[in-house]
């Protein structure tokens, strides 16, 4: 492996892609550390350890490469990117246009480029004035030399320079992927949100050790034993182990290309296999369930702190269901699985169309033994895709659901909890697999052997 990584060093193109995505990426970690201008950051630090929309925030930072309790310049990160991302690929299965540009190749998807560009920039500005009244100045979070002394609220003028100072943040993020997407190596954006994810593990290590004893059976206070940390330590190695192996895994479907012949020679004829990814949806699914789950929790919380008539309907009702919205409740994790099952049929089928890839074996020449090409072949594929869509969809609740059991049984925080499962370990191990990937083919190019050989 050393004599691999030694290798990897000495190729000089390879060597250069590597250094400039490093460089990238420590320059969107330094824009972590500038906070806005009108920030007060003892007043930031309180409210973040407070817990309550600084839980929600966090967990949408988990998935979006930003950092929303800190009121940085980046503190929007590239979720209004992503958010644009989805958007137009959702269109482009319903809107003709977008679908007529996705079609033509390189054009069209610059076409997109395009216009995701120009739609990231109108949510960020949409989301960034949503984040400095709804957290900024209603937490109270404001600096005391901005506010108004006669009427002690933020201008108008702070409040439009706090949005296009994010907003630029943002573009500049958006930018800096694209530019490792052209001269780095991997994903620029996937990159961004991995950097953000292994960026907080020191902290977790740090919350870690201050909850753990170097006593069998705990310490005061409720701490971690010894056993209980190796115990963390084997659940961790299992479950990134399951979630490299699902990740990974395919249902290779054989598929038999046709003979030709030209001239004096036979060509096709060769039995090839058809992958089916296990986890076909990826970690679209989760996000979207955790996203989707956060307005009710938003909102009921935020009713049931009106002060409702005393033991009145509403209170008791607005009561019940904020307390059933808690993240480690039993009905907020009923209808996470739920969403997920939901989320990864619907992803998968805007994805994976059976006709489609039914109409293209056929054009090539190809066919699957036993099946007729067309209509029966597309059916067949669309059955098979239903079966382990359904497996994919229960890997991906139990790996959603795996901080939760941990954070409650064990008794660890959620930050700590979050590395054994959710929408963080399964992008961390996605990028990696894609990172890897992308530096072996620079290396099978020059005829060395990949890492993973």
């Amino acid at each position: 492996m050393w004599e691999k990584i030694r290798v990897v060093w000495q190729i000089p193109e390879l060597r250069q892609k590597i250094l400039l995505t490093l460089g990238l990426l420590a320059v969107y970690r330094l824009g972590f550390q500038i906070p806005l201008p009108i920030a007060d950051q003892d007043k930031i630090l309180a409210a973040s350890q407070a817990g309550g929309m600084a839980d929600v925030l966090q967990a949408v930072a988990v998935f979006s490469a930003s950092q929303l309790t800190q009121v940085t310049i980046f503190g929007l990160g590239i979720m209004p990117y992503i958010s644009a991302s989805i958007i137009f690929q959702l269109l482009g299965s319903v809107y003709p246009p977008l679908e007529a540009l996705q079609k033509e190749g390189e054009a069209g998807r610059k076409k997109i480029n395009e216009y995701t560009r120009y739609a990231t920039v109108a949510i960020c500005v949409i989301q960034s004035w949503i984040y400095v009244n709804a957290y900024i100045v209603n937490m109270g979070l404001v600096d005391a030399a901005y506010l108004d002394p006669e009427t002690g609220a933020l201008g108008l003028g702070w409040k439009l320079v706090s949005v296009l100072t994010m907003t630029a943040g943002t573009v500049f993020l958006m930018w800096i992927g694209e530019q490792i997407d052209e001269f780095g190596i991997g994903n620029g954006i996937s990159l961004l949100i991995m950097a953000g994810i292994l960026a907080a593990m020191p902290g977790a290590g740090f919350d870690l050790l201050k909850q753990a004893s170097l006593e069998l059976g705990g310490g005061p206070g409720g701490k971690l034993g010894i056993e209980q940390l190796l115990l963390l330590a084997l659940m961790f190695v299992a479950v990134v182990v399951g979630v490299v192996y699902i990740t990974l895994g395919q249902r290779r479907i054989p598929m038999q290309s046709a003979k030709h012949v030209r001239g004096r020679k036979v060509y096709g004829g060769a039995r090839q296999y058809l992958p089916l990814k296990v986890n076909q949806a990826g970690v679209m699914p989760i996000i979207f369930a955790s996203s989707l789950l956060m307005l009710p929790t938003l909102i009921f919380t935020q009713l049931g702190n009106i002060n409702w008539a005393p033991g009145g309907f509403w209170e008791t009702f607005f009561r019940w269901t904020s307390a059933a919205f808690e993240r480690n409740s039993f009905f907020y994790i009923l209808f996470y699985v739920g969403l997920i099952y939901f989320f990864c049929f619907f992803w998968t089928a805007i994805t994976f169309n059976p006709k489609d890839v039914s109409d293209n074996l056929k054009s090539y020449g190809s066919f699957i033994p036993g099946y007729r090409p067309g209509k029966r072949t597309a059916d067949y594929l669309e059955k098979v895709m239903f079966r382990i869509t359904y497996v994919g969809a229960g890997f991906l609740a139990l790996v959603a659901i795996i901080p939760t059991m941990i954070s409650t049984s064990l008794g660890v925080s959620f930050m700590v909890a979050s590395f054994y499962g959710g929408t963080g370990l399964l992008i961390a191990v996605s990028v990696a697999f894609d990172l890897v990937q992308k530096i072996d083919s620079h290396l099978v190019m020059r005829n060395y052997s990949g890492l993973l050989e």
